[in-house]
């Protein structure tokens, strides 16, 4: 029987060597590396397509210029960035690809069988964090790993991460910055629930470059969300999805593990004006105010402004129940000053905005709030617009009060 070499991941000294013993590779590292989305394996790919007779979207099959769209009927993330989609320019496109590789490469790491031996390696919660916000051991590898392939890329000037107490300066010309959650919902892996990443991309502030380095990492990364230029998530799950934004709809490309490519399945996603799911932690029902208990009491019980009882679906991993709420439509929410205005608030906003939904901490848009520190939190509220539009009208939804929670 034919043997494959063993593939490594030497993204850190503190993981693990991630092995795989298939008769298929799970990537081709010439297509990784290459911007091309060609593949000895596109035929075989086709073939089964048309075998268990999957309808291929009209946006993938006939909007594309590019050649490779255009023989085998699907466009890839990189061609539909450049020429197939939206034209964003070459700096943004070598961005793109070395994200989707450090996603490729945190997709692997989450479903290897070793990851739970990083935990033997848990580092010291920091003076003040709780045991809930302490960084997990796969949490810093993924920043690691996006933090490596940024500064491969020569486009970003400074990357400002959830994990980091303070922006990284990566380079004086770099025209981008990124700020990211390297790996979302991580408290839960052992438990094989999806996680995700999440990533904003700004255009660097030119403007300061006059100024100290420190002053104007922080500065280049507390920009406005109305500024963002690109936003995405990566779910870790059944599959892994890449879900992304340049201001021109939102697009969610699925991972091919025979080929390493993520392809274009869910073309301009429109979240549907209501939906009939509301997403939180109803466990905390007698902590929330009045205003958010009312409306909870009143979409379930079928009383609201649409007329059908609303379902409760919770997975405590903001990327996956976000996709879910994109999809199917509701509301995705967590009420208390918890999420993260830059890093998770501003990009997920910027995403279901794209979407025709709405981003809100339950009084103000989202985008319109100016951050004013790096680790800024907030309540967050992310869904249908109409479902946000009654939201707001209880008033006093924000839970300001979190007993049994050290934030």
């Amino acid at each position: 029987m034919q043997t494959h070499p063993t593939v490594t991941s030497s993204s850190s000294p503190s993981c693990p060597s991630l092995l795989f013993h298939s008769k298929r590779q799970i990537f081709q590292p010439r297509n990784l590396f290459s911007l091309r989305g060609t593949s000895p394996y596109t035929p075989r790919l086709m073939a089964s397509i048309s075998e268990i007779g999957l309808r291929i979207p009209k946006a993938v099959t006939g909007s594309s210029s590019s050649s490779t769209t255009a023989e085998n009927g699907f466009s890839t993330l990189i061609e539909y960035v450049g020429k197939g989609g939206i034209d964003a320019g070459d700096d943004l496109i070598v961005l793109i690809h070395h994200i989707q590789y450090a996603c490729k490469r945190i997709a692997a790491l989450v479903a290897s069988p070793f990851n739970s031996s990083l935990a033997l390696n848990t580092p010291a919660a920091p003076a003040g964090a709780s045991d809930r916000d302490a960084p997990k051991p796969l949490d810093i590898v993924s920043n690691e790993i996006i933090l490596s392939s940024l500064r491969k890329s020569g486009k970003v000037a400074v990357m400002a991460s959830e994990e980091d107490d303070a922006p990284i300066w990566i380079s004086d010309d770099g025209p981008f910055v990124v700020v990211t959650d390297p790996l979302d919902g991580s408290r839960n892996i052992d438990a094989s629930i999806p996680t995700g990443t999440i990533f904003g991309i700004y255009k660097r502030l030119v403007e300061l470059d006059h100024i100290p380095r420190e002053e104007k990492a922080i500065l280049n990364s507390l920009q406005s969300g109305t500024r963002l230029v690109a936003a995405g998530y990566v779910l870790y799950s059944s599959a892994t999805i890449f879900c992304t934004s340049f201001g021109s709809g939102t697009h969610a490309f699925t991972l091919d593990h025979s080929t390493g490519d993520f392809i274009l399945t869910h073309p301009s996603i429109k979240i549907p004006p209501r939906g009939q799911i509301y997403s939180v932690n109803d466990a905390r029902y007698f902590d929330w105010p009045e205003g958010l208990r009312k409306y909870i009491d009143t979409v379930r019980q079928g009383k609201g402004k649409y007329p059908k009882k609303y379902s409760a679906r919770y997975i405590c991993s903001l990327v996956a129940d976000l996709h879910r709420t994109l999809l199917y439509g509701g509301i995705a929410m967590n009420p208390r000053d918890h999420l993260r205005l830059v890093y998770e608030a501003n990009p997920l906003s910027f995403l279901v905005e794209q979407a025709g939904g709405r981003g809100s901490d339950g009084k103000h848009r989202i985008l319109s709030i100016q951050p004013v520190k790096l680790h800024q939190r907030l309540p967050l509220f992310l869904g249908s617009p109409e479902d946000i539009e009654e939201l707001e009208s209880y008033g006093d939804v924000q839970q300001k009060v979190n007993p049994g929670y050290e934030v």
